[in-house]
């Protein structure tokens, strides 16, 4: 690589880390938002929230990925091109495949990388968190009471805790169990813990006494303890066998199902989710050689690129919706299949030929600029 193509590659870095970052951010943001009910309503801790929404990030990152690679090329190449560097390149001898060479490679790392999120990391995440999300659900040893305040389990069930220690331990606790009507049963502990066993949830009490109040012989029963556990695996639904969703599943899951009803009921949409999996990453460099397509394939303007940059735009948006559309069209009509892939390689094969041709065109004005100038010297 020369050392101009170093230049330009490392110029790309800096945009291309900060709009990643950027709509990283942003769109990390909007969606972690659906999981603070975690931390409001379960008492789930900081960190078990920072996994959650971790587990998103593959997602993020398979669809902000192009746009931000995008965003890149076309502010660091517009920019070279209005401080006149693109010239001064082309007058060197770069022609417009050397000048884009460098953004094709980054783009091309970025394509790779695509693969890995879309056929591993992000069927892995979403497989992840719908299992722990499940678990939530049904598992009540991964619930966490709130400390200071009164804990409804059930319908009849209610615990409130003083203090919560790291680890699970609970300190002052006091449990009230009106399952039977007849006989309320109050208990109050120093200490406790929440804790899974083979046979479902107990809430193991420490040094505390258990009152019992018979209302049909107008008897009271007291009951010290050391140690007392009290069963609480009928508030936990039964965990049954979770259909995968296509986005949880991986490539060969998707082209190569089961044979389970669900499965045979959703196999175009699998099919289609696969096609969509393979194509997704060719977006990085589909949308490279659109922002290169528009930077280098028209003549230099000392009044700037406005109208090019707007129809880049434009083409990213129709690019991406039209694969969109065709994913979800051919999960109903399996003829669109082969279109997920075929308007992608389209735009690539566009762009291509706009920078050759344009290429090829600036190249014989130059020389022949260079030609009429040589003949006036003469």
């Amino acid at each position: 690589m020369q050392r101009l193509q170093r230049y330009i590659l490392g110029q790309l870095f800096g945009p291309f880390a900060f709009f990643l970052a950027a709509l990283t951010g942003v769109i990390w943001l909007s969606q972690s938002l659906r999981y603070v009910d975690l931390i409001i309503n379960k008492g789930l801790s900081a960190g078990f929230f920072g996994y959650m929404t971790v587990l998103i990030l593959p997602s993020v990152f398979n669809i902000i990925l192009p746009i931000s690679l995008f965003a890149a090329v076309l502010y660091t190449y517009n920019k070279l091109s209005a401080d006149s560097e693109i010239v001064v390149m082309r007058s060197a001898g770069l022609s417009n495949f050397a000048l884009a060479w460098p953004a094709v490679m980054l783009g091309a790392i970025c394509t790779v990388i695509g693969f890995l999120l879309s056929l591993y990391l992000m069927p892995a995440g979403q497989r992840e968190l719908k299992e722990t999300m499940t678990t939530l659900r049904t598992n009540l040893s991964h619930v966490l009471l709130q400390e200071g305040s009164f804990n409804t389990i059930g319908d009849h069930l209610t615990v409130y805790i003083r203090a919560r220690q790291p680890g699970g331990a609970m300190q002052g606790i006091l449990v009230h169990d009106n399952r039977d009507r007849d006989r309320p049963v109050t208990m109050m502990a120093e200490s406790g813990a929440l804790v899974s066993t083979e046979h479902g949830p107990r809430f193991v009490l420490v040094n505390g006494n258990r009152q019992q109040v018979d209302h049909a012989a107008g008897q009271l029963s007291l009951l010290h303890f050391d140690r007392y556990t009290l069963d609480l695996s009928q508030f936990v639904q039964p965990r049954e066998q979770r259909w995968l969703k296509p986005g949880e599943r991986f490539l060969h899951e998707l082209f190569w199902p089961g044979d389970s009803p669900d499965d045979l009921a959703n196999a175009a949409r699998m099919r289609a989710e696969g096609h969509d999996r393979l194509a997704a990453p060719f977006y990085n460099l589909a949308f490279v050689l659109l922002a290169l397509a528009a930077v280098l394939s028209g003549q230099y303007s000392r009044r700037g690129q406005g109208w090019r940059i707007v129809v880049a735009i434009l083409g990213v948006v129709l690019i991406r919706a039209l694969g969109l559309g065709l994913a979800n069209a051919a999960a109903k009509v399996p003829l669109f299949l082969p279109l997920i892939h075929l308007h992608i390689i389209v735009a690539i094969a566009a762009c291509l030929f706009l920078l050759y041709w344009r290429g090829r065109r600036s190249e014989r004005r130059a020389a022949a600029a260079a030609a009429a100038a040589l003949s006036e010297v003469g």
